[in-house]
């Protein structure tokens, strides 16, 4: 056990030591070290409840013989962080955790690992450092939060919150009724109750074996949640007593591969793409765009839910979870890998083959998809010549090809203000740069802009497109991640106001209609970036991030 290094020896007699005055005893020391890594916060909705989490998974953990000792990291809410500075340290604070995992579990020498996220860059930032440490690890979400639903019975959720912002900014709305979809629309714990980055993370963990069946989909405030962090204290205790399945035995290609296969059939975030790539690249992995373009070329569109589709994880649940979509999609000849290992002791198929679907309004039948390919597609041009991303499932078929003039915005502050100023007009498309990971610096998430768009009823007429992200409530033609990003000197920081782009979805592609000669004038005039924060943790980031197509890791 790696716990021996701390714990052996008359040299370790200090460490016994320090270690009895936290509680552990005598009878401690001959068994494994499970380390509980909390993301507990009471700034975050999805994380107010994680202490409880925890003190159910420590019992049970006590119960199957191990020692647990719980430990924190921090975390950031997306949602509050939105439309502000904050959200520039959303992203980076992925590698932040990353770095703390690693940090926490090799100073401290735990024999297997519970992690314990919910939101956003938490998920991936934990399973990140799980992948550097590599020992017997778990991934347990607290669970999607429920739709809320206002005195008239109308379901609503945060997208919902800022969509009404946007239709009260023009008279649309009243503030006796945004006032009433704000109270009702996040009723409680939870990770927001949308198919949005949370929650598709939590589902993907799943689909990779890093989680227990359930993971993604079981709300909250659901007492069968109990079940799966009972399961998960027996099981880590037995994965480190056996050595195993460690998290790069069980994060391959091939587990890769069934997560973006699920990423494709659910329509989830395209916050996925980033966090995958990530992932990958700390398992080792060799994974590139061209990958997930080929896995959603084979893999139909059987699930959406909101921002896509008035459904909501509660629904996904209730019609048979993360196990009934692959049981759908494995039906697909090669698409899931089925000798994947899990954290079950089973493999993925023997996880989900005797999983059905039970509402299929809600999951479709293969014969009857909301498309044939995937949710998510990669857009290559002369404007994103090493990969864009758009979240196919949320786009209009109207919008699913469109051209029109560009109307430039350096920032996405000045975007949002440009918008309700009423700048942007149909046919318009929007361009937000500057705000990739190294040029925000961060990758802001562009909720608000977007929702802004659809509020004032612009979601089939405009499009956007810009180096920074999405949120995973975002929908409409809106296209992330475009690289290189203007900050490299990518083709998006010469478009001016006017600039004729062409989107075309289907055919994967993204170009600005500029010659060559044009082309060269512009950049041969464009001055050098400068960054915008030249001090503290944003500055010492954008100085190490890659960019988007490469996961923006720090390198």
């Amino acid at each position: 056990m790696n716990s021996q290094e701390i714990k052996t020896g008359w040299e370790r007699a200090p460490h016994r030591s320090l270690l009895r005055a936290t509680g552990v005893t005598s009878a401690d020391f001959d068994k494994p070290f499970i380390g509980v890594c909390n993301s507990f916060s009471e700034a975050i909705p999805g994380h107010m409840h994680l202490d409880a989490v925890a003190a159910c998974i420590k019992k049970q953990i006590r119960k199957a013989g191990g020692v647990p000792i719980e430990f924190n990291t921090i975390g950031i809410c997306d949602g509050i962080a939105m439309g502000h500075s904050g959200m520039k340290y959303c992203l980076p604070s992925r590698e932040l955790i990353a770095d703390a995992v690693e940090s926490v579990v090799r100073a401290h020498c735990f024999d297997a690992l519970v992690c314990i996220p919910n939101c956003d860059k938490i998920v991936p930032g934990m399973l990140m450092g799980a992948l550097r440490v590599n020992i017997p690890t778990i991934m347990v979400s607290g669970g999607p939060m429920a739709a809320g639903r206002t005195p008239a019975g109308k379901v609503v959720d945060l997208i919902s919150v800022f969509e009404a912002v946007a239709a009260h900014e023009r008279g649309m709305m009243s503030d006796d009724e945004l006032r009433t979809i704000e109270e009702c629309a996040c009723p409680g714990a939870g990770s927001c109750s949308g198919m949005f980055t949370a929650n598709s993370m939590n589902c993907l963990c799943e689909a990779i074996g890093i989680a227990l069946p359930g993971n993604g989909t079981v709300l909250a405030t659901n007492p069968k949640r109990k079940r799966i962090y009972r399961l998960a204290g027996n099981r880590i205790v037995a994965m480190a007593k056996a050595g195993g399945p460690r998290p790069r035995e069980i994060v391959t290609e091939k587990s890769l591969d069934n997560a973006f296969a699920l990423d494709m059939a659910m329509g989830g975030s395209t916050n996925t793409i980033l966090h995958g790539l990530a992932i990958a690249h700390e398992a080792g992995v060799k994974y590139d765009l061209e990958r997930i373009n080929a896995i959603s070329n084979r893999c139909p569109n059987i699930c959406k839910v909101s921002p896509s589709s008035p459904y909501h994880m509660e629904d996904v649940d209730r019609a048979g979870g993360v196990s009934a979509i692959l049981r759908e999609i494995a039906e697909i000849e090669g698409l899931i890998h089925r000798d994947c290992p899990t954290v079950t002791g089973k493999s993925i198929w023997q996880n989900v083959a005797r999983a059905k679907v039970h509402d299929p309004a809600v999951i479709r039948p293969l014969d009857n998809p909301y498309s044939t390919d995937g949710g998510i597609a990669i857009l290559y041009g002369n404007l994103a010549p090493e990969g864009s991303v758009v979240k196919k499932a949320g786009v209009a078929p109207s919008m699913l090809q469109f051209q029109g003039p560009a109307i430039v915005f350096d920032s996405q502050e000045a975007a949002c203000e440009g918008i309700l100023a009423g700048k942007v007009r149909a046919g318009h498309v929007v361009v937000i740069r500057y705000e990739g990971p190294r040029g925000g610096p961060g990758m802001q998430e562009m909720l608000a802009p977007t929702s802004y768009i659809m509020g004032q009823g612009l979601g089939e007429s405009v499009a956007l497109i810009t180096d920074g992200r999405f949120s995973g409530g975002t929908r409409g033609a809106c296209i992330g991640h475009v690289s290189p990003e203007a900050a490299e000197g990518g083709l998006i920081a010469l478009l001016r106001d006017g600039d004729q782009v062409r989107i075309d979805i289907p055919g994967h592609k993204l170009e600005a209609l500029l010659s060559e000669d044009e082309i060269q004038r512009r950049r041969a005039a464009l001055p050098p970036f400068v960054p915008r924060i030249t001090t503290g943790w944003l500055a010492r980031y954008a100085r190490l991030v890659s960019n988007a197509s490469a996961g923006a890791v720090l390198t």
